[in-house]
């Protein structure tokens, strides 16, 4: 608990007078006004993230954290846990639909172990392991509160050793089978949605199943009763291992004013517990992509930051929040390369 209060007592507000100065010098480069739509809007915060003008991105890294989630007991997921297994150790591999890009980009793969039921042989899978995968929520809550905070922490942890090797933009992913229904009932109960509102496919779950997993989500928070008013809580109770060590990387990166770019829907969902424990750490958030699985653009509307992309993505990994590396250094660039009208010797009106 303590690494969780020191890091949330690190999260300042973004820099105002570096975001005015950005935007005077955006608003004078030789363009129309607003011409490149969110590309300067991106500029603007990436200068208050870091307080320059000019940031450099430095080194970049995908964290991928994995989890198995015991409410697959309950017919959830369409696909074994033993495919999170699998499935981490190929992502570490680079061999996943994450790798490729996160490669083009040139950032640095890293797969955490945060709580799979079956860990993996292969050393390239970092092992932060909490427990074997969480219970079965719509049994009894999904683990302790002490449980959730040191998952947290995990990613913390993760984040910080990362940057302490000079990386300074992060992408958050994640693997755990069943993580699509944690991902709903914790936002069902964070946004007041009816689970049969949000509840989607997930991993390709057929649809006539899709019921049956709206009701397994509304039985868990019936059972558990989540405190809205209190994230940790609902992350114990109905959440995933997954979300809350990605939401202490989002927490991790803004305390060492870093931008973090938020993946899909779990990753959004993680954002949400993330901005209900320190508000401020959505100013070092940047949304990716529009996720096409069902609850997604619920999700980012409560979240209240709207993502850069819209793809039809639904994959996870992080695949989404990887393509982002190569905007945020576009966004860099038009503010860096670009020249003024003054400096064009062009007078406007």
């Amino acid at each position: 608990m303590e690494l969780l209060k020191k890091t949330v007592g690190e999260i300042r507000p973004l820099d105002k007078s570096a975001m005015e100065a950005a935007r005077n010098r955006i608003d004078s480069l030789i363009k129309p006004q607003g011409s490149l739509g969110k590309l300067e809007e991106l500029s603007v915060q990436l200068c208050g993230i870091t307080s320059k003008m000019h940031p450099g991105m430095g080194k970049k890294a995908v964290l991928v954290m994995a989890a198995d989630n015991g409410v697959c007991e309950e017919g959830v997921a369409s696909a074994p846990q033993i495919v999170t297994t699998v499935q981490a150790s190929n992502i570490a591999d680079g061999i996943t639909g994450v790798g490729p890009i996160a490669k083009q980009a040139g950032a640095e793969m890293v797969v955490v172990d945060v709580g799979m039921a079956v860990p993996t042989k292969n050393p390239k899978v970092l092992s932060k392991s909490i427990m074997n995968g969480t219970s079965n929520m719509a049994k009894m809550p999904a683990m302790t509160r002490a449980q959730a905070i040191k998952a947290i922490e995990v990613g913390i942890e993760t984040a910080n050793d990362q940057i302490g090797k000079g990386v300074g933009a992060i992408a958050t992913g994640e693997m755990g089978i069943g993580n699509t229904t944690t991902s709903t009932a914790v936002l069902s109960v964070m946004a007041g949605i009816d689970p049969y509102e949000i509840t989607g496919i997930g991993a390709n779950l057929p649809l006539e199943k899709v019921k049956g997993k709206a009701y397994t989500i509304k039985k868990a928070i019936e059972l558990n009763r989540p405190d809205r008013n209190d994230p940790l809580d609902v992350l114990s109770k109905v959440g995933g291992l997954d979300i809350a060590a990605m939401a202490g990387i989002m927490l991790a990166c803004a305390a060492k004013r870093i931008p973090v770019i938020i993946d899909g829907y779990i990753s959004t969902v993680a954002a949400i517990i993330a901005s209900e424990i320190e508000p401020l750490v959505k100013g070092y958030m940047v949304p990716s992509h529009s996720s096409f699985e069902k609850g997604a653009a619920a999700a980012s509307r409560y979240l209240g930051l709207s993502p850069m992309l819209n793809m039809e993505l639904r994959l996870g990994e992080g695949s989404g929040a990887a393509m982002m590396f190569n905007i945020m250094e576009c966004a860099i660039a038009i503010n860096r390369d670009m020249i003024t009208f003054e400096e064009g010797g062009i007078d406007v009106v």
